[in-house]
C-alpha cells in the first residue's frame, strides 16, 4: 500500500512540473523571460527509499499486456510392456509295453524257413511282427516281457523249457524296443547257464536295457535307471515263480521273488529314492484267467505304497483289467494287470487275445510334478492256420468274421475275442 501511495504522489509531481514546462514555453513565445522551475524537494524526500532487503522490494507495476510465459513440454512415459510369462517346460515320454513274447517252435522253425528262402543265414522274424510296427512310432522307451531265453550259445528248444535263437533278439531290438523284462517263470528253463547266457547276450547289445535277472548282487543292487528328455525312469522286476526251478545254494546269480516283500520293498523305495518314475514288472496272476488274483491286488497296493509309479503285469497269458491307482502319497499311479501274450503258439482262444499299452508321462521342470497321461490298451490277436501255421500278430482294429473263421483255433470267435476285450475299461480300451 505504502508503495501504491508513493507512484500515486510521483505521477502528480511529474504532471505539474509538465504544466509549469508548457506555460515556461508560452511565455518564451510570448517574449517573456524563462521561468527556471526548481523541483520540489518536498517530493523528493517523499520518494521511497530503496530497501536491500529483497522481501521488502517495490512490486513492479503490472503490465496492461499478458505476460506470455513458456509451459514446459511434457513428455510421454514409455509406455513398458509386460514381461510375458514364460511358458511352462513340460516334458513328456511316450510308452509302449508289450506282453509275453512266448517263442514256441512253430514261430521260430517259421522263420528259419523264411531266411532260408531268401538264401539267409540264420532266422527271419520279420513277418512275425510286421503288422503292429506302427504301434512303436514314437515311443521313447518301448518295454517287452521276453518270456525266453534269448542265446546264440545253445540250440532253439520248445516248451516246456524254452530257448530262443540271438536273431530273435537282434530283431526285436531293430523294430524299436530297448527295454527288455527277463522277470518271468521261464527265466530258469535252461538252468543256471542259460541265464548267463542270456545275460551275456543282452549286455552284448548297445543301447537296450534290460532288468528282472541278475548275474550278482552287485548286478542287482545296480538299480537301471534310464534319463529321456530330463525324466529319470528306475526299472523293476519280480515274479512269483519259475515252474518250480531254482538256482543252487552257491549261485552267484540274483533273482526276487515277489513273496520276498522285504527285498521287493527295499528295492522299490531305493528306486523311488533315484528317479522321477518306477516302472515295476511284475509277472503275477493265475494262468488262462482274466480275473485278478488275491495275491495281485495285494502285491499291487503294496508296490505303489513302496513308491512305484507304472506297474506292467504279465504272467496270465490272457488280458486282465487296468487302471489308475490313488497312492498314498497324493500322486497317481497306473496298473496294467496283464497285457497277455504279445506273441505265442498257445492253442487256448482266450491265449491269443492281447493288448498293447501306451501312456505318457509328463514331469513339469519347474516343480517337478510327474503326471501319467493318455492311458491306452490297444487289443491284438495272434493269428494262424492249420498245425500252428504263418503265425503273426494282427491289429484288433482290422479284425474280420472271416479271419476268425480261418484261425487254427476253432474255438475263436469275435464274440469270445470282445467278452475277453470287455475286462478292459472302456475308457482305456483303444481299437486302433
Amino acid at each position: 500500500m505504502l508503495n501504491i501511495l508513493y507512484s500515486s504522489r510521483i505521477k502528480r509531481a511529474v504532471r505539474l512540473i509538465a504544466l509549469i514546462a508548457a506555460l515556461s514555453a508560452m511565455l518564451t513565445a510570448l517574449g517573456c523571460r524563462s521561468v527556471t522551475v526548481e523541483p520540489n524537494p518536498s517530493l523528493a524526500e517523499e520518494s521511497p527509499p530503496v530497501s536491500e532487503n529483497p522481501m521488502t522490494e517495490p512490486v513492479p507495476v503490472a503490465s496492461s499486456q499478458p505476460e506470455l510465459t513458456s509451459e514446459p513440454t511434457l513428455e510421454p512415459e514409455p509406455v513398458t510392456e509386460p514381461e510375458p510369462e514364460p511358458e511352462p517346460d513340460i516334458r513328456r515320454v511316450h510308452i509302449v509295453c508289450a506282453g509275453d513274447n512266448l517263442i514256441h517252435s512253430s514261430i521260430y522253425n517259421q522263420a528259419r524257413r523264411r531266411a532260408s528262402a531268401n538264401d539267409e543265414e540264420g532266422y527271419d522274424f520279420s513277418y512275425v511282427y510286421e503288422k503292429v510296427l506302427h504301434y512303436l512310432d514314437g515311443a521313447q522307451l518301448a518295454i517287452l516281457n521276453q518270456e525266453t531265453i534269448v542265446t546264440d550259445e545253445l540250440e532253439p528248444s520248445d516248451y516246456p523249457r524254452f530257448t530262443s535263437p540271438g536273431d530273435l533278439g537282434r530283431h526285436m531290438m531293430d523294430i524299436g524296443f530297448n527295454v527288455f523284462s527277463l522277470s518271468n517263470n521261464h527265466i530258469l528253463d535252461r538252468g543256471e547257464q542259460g541265464l548267463l547266457y542270456t545275460l551275456d547276450f543282452w549286455d552284448s547289445q548297445e543301447g537296450i536295457t534290460h532288468y528282472g535277472a541278475y548275474r550278482n548282487q552287485e548286478d542287482m543292487d545296480n538299480i537301471r535307471i534310464l534319463e529321456v528328455d530330463g525324466i529319470s525312469f528306475a526299472f523293476l522286476g519280480f515274479m512269483e515263480h519259475t515252474n518250480g526251478l531254482s538256482l543252487k545254494d552257491d549261485s552267484e546269480c540274483r533273482l526276487t521273488y515277489l513273496y520276498e516283500t522285504e527285498e521287493v520293498k527295499k528295492y522299490v523305495t531305493l528306486a523311488s529314492s533315484l528317479a522321477d518314475v518306477v516302472i515295476v514288472s511284475a509277472h503275477y496272476g493265475k494262468e488262462t484267467t482274466n480275473e485278478l488274483t488275491q495275491n495281485q491286488l495285494d502285491m499291487t497296493e503294496l508296490l505303489f505304497e513302496w513308491g512305484a509309479d507304472i506297474i506292467i503285469g504279465t504272467q496270465a497269458h490272457t488280458v486282465q483289467t487296468c487302471g489308475y491307482y490313488d497312492k498314498p502319497d497324493g500322486s497317481r499311479g497306473f496298473v496294467f494287470y496283464c497285457l497277455g501274450n504279445f506273441v505265442s503258439a498257445q492253442s487256448r482262444y482266450d491265449t491269443l487275445v492281447g493288448i498293447i499299452g501306451m501312456l505318457d508321462v509328463t514331469k513339469d521342470m519347474a516343480t517337478g510334478e510327474i503326471s501319467i497321461e493318455n492311458p491306452e490298451a490297444i487289443p491284438i490277436i495272434t493269428q494262424y492256420g492249420y498245425n500252428y501255421s504263418s503265425i503273426h500278430i494282427e491289429p484288433y482294429a482290422g479284425y474280420t468274421e472271416e479271419m476268425a473263421d480261418s484261425h487254427g483255433c476253432e474255438k475263436l470267435t469275435i464274440e469270445r475275442i470282445e467278452k475277453i476285450l470287455s475286462y478292459v475299461p472302456e475308457e482305456f480300451l483303444s481299437i486302433r
